[in-house]
């Protein structure tokens, strides 16, 4: 039977439906984190023991912020600091597979014709209260709603496909060739970058009858497969960590949907019977179809964690440059023994993080010179090192001191308080450079030849400063502590002339005032750094 479809309202409703959608899971996630507070991090870090616990981990992080590539890319970031090695980082992606079935669940609860009453809610949430709280929760009903909405129009919009000739002939082609199935399903979420919207797309579709049971399962088997991209892009150019726990997120999930294709027929049997025993609606049934596949894959490729790992080692050889967020010297048992041997813990560590602060300042100099967006990465993850040290370390001295001291490591204690603290703002500096650079970049902003020989010759000199003083706290040194102090008077001096001769240039029309601000604000942030490389020396110097 012919029946005319109206394509522009199929494709309007489609399409409007599916911006709905993802604004909704975009929405639930981001309230969901912010009723989290900032705990995402730290339940990776802390819960990533061992690759069992990594599982769980993923689980929980996937389910909060409703994004299994989120979890994936949070974890490549993770990789990258040094705060998870390979084979934990594979734990937690084979966690994320699971967790990210929890939408498909959710959206297998019937309570749609109620989308816009929860809509209605989560915004009187938003707008009518100033609490952060109840906003977070606010957003997390709307996106919620949001959700059922998105599905609802997306659901009427592809009712009418069922009764289109062309499209059954590629249902039953799916049917007949399930391959197929998993090229559309990996192809459609490489487009929309979700797979729990081409899920929720497939789960519309098999309620109302426009797909059967057969060639709805290798679909989602590609839906899984097209998820993996998001890691793949956010790898690019990253570590050769982060570029294997992507990989491994490929191969994962490419080894799951070829095994349950040799075994489909047997697992749409196990469906099927799900389906007729729990008495499942066609939504939920798809759910229950993507909850196995992924449980079932994680428990099948978890023994193989090694493997695995083995197997990325070998497709992405190559040394992995990382940035240590974690302290090496901060052994809790020197503080019971010996105050002495703890404070030279500290001391060891203290060195270390002042040594970051250099390779931040390196880093951002390139980054100033290159415009490539490595050495912005490579520095924010420095000053991300150095604020953790800075936690950590402060946290050690604090314990140290609950003990008693002598008189001398009293003031060796204070010693390395003060450039704790020192070494942080450096990190808190060069940040603010790298905002400056981002600036002048978004801004286009060009700044003279001059200027940028400037800023480099200020650059050398400050870099130099910091490595000199944290030398001379490290051995004591007090020659390399004056020398430091001299240095910072040429920092200061060269401070004065640049910003006069810049002044000249701007009045003779050379430069622009935005790229006056731009130059004005480096070079006076370098200036501060020179000041806490001689709070450092003074230290040593004991002034």
């Amino acid at each position: 039977m012919y029946v005319e479809i109206d394509i522009q309202a199929l494709l309007f409703e489609f399409i409007g439906g599916l911006g709905i959608f993802l604004l909704g899971i975009k929405y639930m996630g981001e309230g969901l984190q912010k009723s989290a507070g900032d705990r995402l991090r730290d339940i990776l870090d802390k819960f990533t023991s061992n690759p069992f616990m990594g599982v769980l981990a993923g689980i929980i992080v996937t389910v909060l912020i409703q994004s299994s590539s989120g979890t994936t890319v949070l974890t490549v970031g993770l990789v990258n600091a040094g705060f998870m090695t390979l084979r934990q980082a594979i734990g937690v992606i084979m966690g994320a597979n699971v967790g990210t079935t929890v939408t498909a669940f959710i959206i297998g609860i019937d309570i749609g014709e109620y989308a816009l009453p929860i809509i209605a809610v989560g915004c009187f949430l938003l707008f009518f209260f100033s609490n952060q709280k109840v906003n977070a929760i606010g957003q997390t009903i709307f996106g919620f709603g949001a959700l059922f909405f998105g599905l609802e129009l997306m659901s009427s919009g592809m009712s009418p496909l069922r009764s289109l000739e062309s499209f059954h002939e590629l249902t039953v082609n799916m049917s007949s060739n399930p391959i197929l199935g998993v090229v559309i399903g990996t192809v459609f979420t490489l487009i929309v970058q979700s797979s729990s919207a081409t899920i929720g797309i497939l789960q519309g579709l098999f309620s109302e009858g426009a797909i059967d049971l057969k060639a709805a399962l290798p679909v989602l088997f590609g839906d899984n497969l097209g998820t993996t991209i998001t890691a793949i892009i956010a790898s690019i150019g990253a570590s050769v960590a982060a570029k294997r726990a992507a990989y491994t997120h490929v191969i994962f999930n490419l080894v799951g949907a070829t095994i349950f294709m040799v075994f489909l027929g047997l697992f749409t049997q196990l469906i099927i019977y799900l389906q007729t025993q729990l008495n499942l609606n066609p939504e939920m049934t798809i759910a229950f179809a993507h909850g196995s596949f992924n449980i079932t894959n994680t428990i099948i490729q978890f023994p193989f964690i090694g493997a695995l790992a083995w197997i990325v080692t070998k497709i992405i050889p190559g040394e992995d440059t990382i940035v240590e967020f974690k302290p090496k010297h901060l052994n809790p048992i020197f503080i019971q023994q010996s105050s002495t041997l703890a404070l030279d813990q500290a001391k060891a560590e203290v060195i270390r993080m002042g040594e970051y602060a250099s390779k931040g300042l390196e880093e951002t100099n390139l980054y100033l010179n290159t415009h490539q967006q490595k050495h912005s990465e490579i520095a924010m993850q420095v000053e991300g090192a150095i604020n953790n040290l800075d936690r950590k370390i402060t946290d050690y001295l604090i314990d140290i001191s609950s003990g008693s001291l002598s008189e001398f490591e009293s003031a060796k204690h204070t010693a390395l308080m003060d450039s704790v603290r020192d070494i942080e703002r450096i990190g808190d500096h060069f940040e603010n450079i790298i905002e400056l650079i981002d600036y002048k970049i978004s801004n286009k902003v060009n700044l003279t030849e001059k200027a940028q020989e400037d800023l480099n010759d200020m650059f050398d000199l400050t870099i130099s400063t910091v490595k000199q003083a944290v030398d001379s706290l490290d051995k004591m040194d007090r020659e390399a502590a004056l020398a430091v102090i001299q240095k910072e008077d040429q920092i200061d001096k060269m401070e004065r002339n640049y910003r006069k001769k810049h002044i000249i240039r701007m009045n003779e029309g050379q430069c622009t005032g935005s790229a006056g601000i731009v130059f004005v604000d480096i070079i006076s942030n370098l200036e501060r750094i020179g000041d806490h490389a001689v709070n450092i020396a003074e230290e040593v110097l004991g002034e």
